[in-house]
């Protein structure tokens, strides 16, 4: 049976006297597993019968998967330096956000998670704070990290960590973009490995975008940043992009990477002029993923793309990291992975694909965060690939 909730882009925008009672007193609270009604009750929960557990723990390390939560615990880690499309506003004003990512977690895949902002932004305090902190939890979503700083945090903390860790706002961005491009292949006839893609911004979500995709077997995508066409002598992670993309070798800046492209994909505010969307190839298909302005307004791009997709709510086909991370958290904890690898979240991307499937069109090319199909999809598909590993 098909499942069709209610369409984001139908729900009355939230006043603001809504958004911030909803906030007043934050939006997290613990609960009991367990009952607390008497004395009895507390001498199993606390002293002296918690006393038998730690012992067993203390003997047998392992046994804290078992019976404490740490190994369905995600930390949801940020140090505020790039909240949504803020900026840099520091932990305390990230706090907000980590506490909707940790409501989410529970919502869309039943996962404890804490928020852990951290005042610092020095790579060796957060990887060493984590390292400390590890006995605590068992998975990492890093968070609103600013780029090039979120690339060597993450993979530092790969490798530190005997745990899954995610940047989320790199490859849930990344998963959701590229079931989101399945779609719109099927609904249009096309396929992902003849698309002309162009993606405005080198930043987390770009370089992941654009690594998803060639992954997945598109074969020409072309990256640009504020300069422009990325090439070798960026250094770094951009010149190491450079180096598998651009296969035309284009040069210049977004009015050369755009004529004849069929795919845009906004990652970096830049506003897109109108006159360049109609520079694109016949059918084309535009991304404008900045929230929450968009690099151009969907309405426009409506004017000449066939499929437009955008980061916003109050429009269709919200590209929307709820739609990955829970599950693919959820599906590396149950299989008890170690890390998220390129195989898990191609298979997350699939997933969410296969459950669009079922009712594609050009203003659905991805399916509700509220779909009850989306996470456990994801979890099973990410659990299967962690498996093979």
């Amino acid at each position: 049976m098909t499942i069709v909730p209610e369409r984001l882009d139908a729900v009355p925008f939230p006043t603001s006297d809504e958004i911030f009672d909803a906030h007043r007193g934050g939006k997290l609270s613990t609960g009991l597993t367990a009952p607390l009604r008497d004395a009895r009750d507390l001498a199993i929960a606390y002293t002296p019968g918690v006393a038998d557990v730690s012992r067993a723990i203390a003997a047998d390390p392992a046994l804290a998967a078992r019976y404490t939560w740490t190994n369905r615990l995600v930390a949801v880690v940020s140090d505020g330096t790039a909240v949504l499309g803020l900026g840099d506003i520091g932990p305390r004003a990230a706090l907000p956000v980590m506490e909707g990512k940790s409501a989410l977690f529970k919502s869309f895949a039943e996962l404890d998670s804490i928020p852990i902002v951290l005042d610092t932004t020095d790579v060796d305090e957060i990887v060493e704070t984590l390292v400390r902190l590890r006995p605590s939890f068992g998975a990492v979503n890093l968070e609103d990290v600013s780029a090039p700083r979120c690339f060597e945090l993450e993979a530092r903390l790969i490798e530190a960590l005997d745990c899954p860790v995610m940047h989320d706002d790199q490859h849930g961005t990344a998963i959701v973009l590229l079931a989101a491009l399945r779609g719109a292949c099927a609904v249009a006839g096309r396929d992902l490995s003849g698309l002309r893609t162009v993606i405005s911004g080198a930043g987390a979500a770009g370089v992941a975008c654009a690594k998803i995709l060639l992954a997945a077997g598109a074969r020409d995508v072309v990256v640009l940043d504020s300069r422009g066409v990325l090439d070798a002598g960026r250094g770094g992670v951009k010149a190491e992009l450079a180096a598998v993309t651009n296969p035309r070798g284009i040069t210049g800046g977004i009015a050369e990477a755009l004529a004849g492209a069929d795919v845009f994909v906004g990652l970096s505010s830049a506003k897109l002029p109108e006159e360049l969307l109609a520079t694109m190839a016949p059918g084309s298909m535009v991304f404008a993923l900045s929230n929450p302005d968009p690099e151009v307004h969907p309405e426009v791009a409506a004017r000449h793309a066939s499929i437009v997709a955008t980061g916003r709510s109050d429009f269709p086909n919200q590209i929307n990291n709820v739609l990955a991370f829970p599950g693919v958290f959820r599906g590396a904890l149950d299989a008890g992975a170690r890390r998220i690898t390129e195989r898990m979240k191609l298979a997350a991307a699939e997933a969410i694909f296969s459950v669009a499937s079922d009712d594609l069109a050009a203003d659905r090319i991805v399916p509700s965060p509220f779909d009850p199909r989306v996470a456990p999809a994801v979890a099973a598909a990410v659990a299967a690939a962690a498996a093979v590993e």
